[in-house]
């Protein structure tokens, strides 16, 4: 039996969340274009954009704390393109001095939530405005926009668009596009909507093409993921 709790972080686009296993039961980890900070028993390790699943088994006891920064948000605030760590779970010393990942990780032993939370604001004040392109390049993947449009709106070419994408977000639009629609399916999924609805209305071909596309990037079953409690680093 798990614990998962989250709520607004004070660093615009952030959720703050904490979980507790207790009986070291695997769980999945959704691809949703996501970066995360996360201290786990005593150390702090960064969890990149994942392009499928990511199935975590931890001994009984676990305990986590993390940050979880909206698409495009974490690099600027971890100081790493997202494409670095595509996949990735990597601690916080691989990437940062790591005098500076230690004393980060010292203060987040005694209160992991807060500290986190402390750190990401002041750094999140300190560089000041985000990159408004970013969050609308992503709602507009998130609407079913075609890339080529959205790269247009943006005044961008597509590759330039690529680019930008796989600094940001960890993997180009079309990916982005993919994991997008997954959670947006997810979320109506779990809301009621029927599959076939869900399949039409987040953009789908039809029904199987939702299937397979949730087996891919899920590796489970739509119903599956929806007779499950959300909620996870």
């Amino acid at each position: 039996m798990s614990g998962y709790r989250e709520r607004a972080a004070l660093a615009p686009g952030a959720v703050l969340w904490t979980r507790t296993d207790s009986g070291g039961d695997p769980y999945r980890v959704l691809p949703d274009g996501c970066m995360d900070l996360i201290w786990h028993d005593g150390a702090l390790l960064v969890a990149g954009p994942d392009t499928r699943a990511y199935v975590v088994a931890d001994r009984p006891g676990s305990s986590y704390a993390g940050l979880r920064f909206a698409p495009g948000v974490g690099p600027a605030l971890l100081g790493l393109p997202a494409r670095e760590v595509r996949d990735l779970r990597v601690p916080l010393d691989d990437l940062w001095p790591a005098a500076e990942a230690r004393r980060l990780a010292a203060r987040a032993d005694r209160g992991p939530a807060v500290v986190l939370d402390a750190w990401a604001a002041d750094r999140a004040r300190r560089l000041g405005p985000a990159d408004p392109l970013l969050p609308a390049v992503a709602a507009a993947l998130s609407a079913g926009r075609p890339v080529a449009g959205v790269a247009a709106a943006c005044g961008l070419g597509e590759r330039q668009l690529r680019r930008r994408c796989e600094a940001a977000f960890g993997y180009g639009p079309r990916t982005l596009a993919r994991v997008l629609r997954l959670q947006r399916a997810l979320g109506m999924a779990r809301g009621g909507v029927p599959f076939a609805r869900v399949a039409a209305d987040a953009g789908y071909a039809d029904q199987p093409h939702l299937s397979r596309e949730v087996r891919a990037l899920a590796g489970v079953p739509l119903g599956e993921l929806v007779a499950r409690p959300s909620g996870g680093g």
